[in-house]
């Protein structure tokens, strides 16, 4: 079996320096040494667990460029590259796309217009993609990926500005299985989930402000923000090995473990046939 191998970008710049979600502020802003550290243990972390680990170079401007899952979505050997809504983070796309293609993946761009902002708001479970969508992606650029991919998309609309990216309230286990935060959809969203994902684990809104929900999933370990004890002990009653790691200074800018990496190889809980 070959081993899971993500993309991260150390935080060497990483800092508050605008405010495009409620979590940031400029006044509070973070602390480089503990940014540095606590990303240092989820690298560590992950490549404990046997992951291989790709690693950008980090650009100064680009605070954010340390949120990897942002930067599009892996198809096999295809990337579809991120349209940012926001200008501060639309400058990333340039960096992201070169790593891709020096690494041998073909870059494809989404049609002028729309908005898509990667594995934030793209996620298999299964052979469905499930999208987010009104606050960062709109729906026009996910019927695109439909068509791209041949794979049935399901929007969810998010209306809750603290989750403003599908992946910090909602995380694929695997096939048909996944946790979310009720409170981030709205009635429709939260019944396309119960109808296509058979083992469904609300996630209650304390772990879920802890970014609980943003967690990166290596086979039956969930490794996510320490705090969570709630979720994890669902998570442990599940059959799962949650492995706790502080995260806080990356929760200021509204990000945790799953944003700080890009799965290239498929997440555990996709598909791809």
């Amino acid at each position: 079996m070959p081993s899971p191998r993500i993309l991260m970008c150390a935080p060497d710049y990483y800092g508050i320096e605008y405010e495009i979600n409620p979590w940031m502020s400029k006044h509070r802003g973070s602390s480089p040494d503990r940014a540095q550290a606590q990303w240092r243990k989820l690298y560590e972390t992950l490549v404990g667990l046997g992951v291989r680990v790709e690693l950008m170079t980090p650009q100064p401007g680009l605070p954010d460029l340390v949120f990897t899952a942002n930067a599009g979505l892996m198809f096999h050997q295809a990337f579809y590259s991120s349209r940012f809504r926001h200008e501060v983070r639309a400058r990333e796309t340039p960096y992201f796309d070169a790593w891709m293609g020096g690494a041998g993946y073909s870059v494809h761009t989404l049609p002028e217009g729309t908005f898509f902002e990667g594995a934030g708001d793209a996620l298999f479970c299964g052979k469905s993609l499930f999208a987010g969508y009104r606050i960062r992606s709109d729906v026009q650029g996910h019927q695109y990926l439909g068509q791209a991919l041949g794979r049935q998309v399901l929007p969810i609309e998010l209306v809750n500005p603290y989750f403003y990216h599908l992946d910090t309230c909602f995380c694929p286990l695997a096939p048909g299985e996944a946790i979310y935060h009720p409170e981030a959809f709205d009635a429709y969203g939260r019944r396309v989930l119960e109808v296509h994902i058979p083992k469904l684990l609300a996630v209650g809104q304390p772990d879920a402000h802890r970014f609980g929900c943003n967690a990166v999933v290596v086979g039956k370990t969930v490794v996510m923000n320490a705090g969570c004890d709630e979720l994890a002990a669902c998570l442990r009653a599940l059959g799962y090995t949650p492995v706790p790691v502080e995260l806080d200074e990356f929760i200021k800018s509204g990000g945790s473990a799953k944003c700080l990496t890009l799965r290239l190889d498929g997440e555990e809980a996709a598909v791809w046939e």
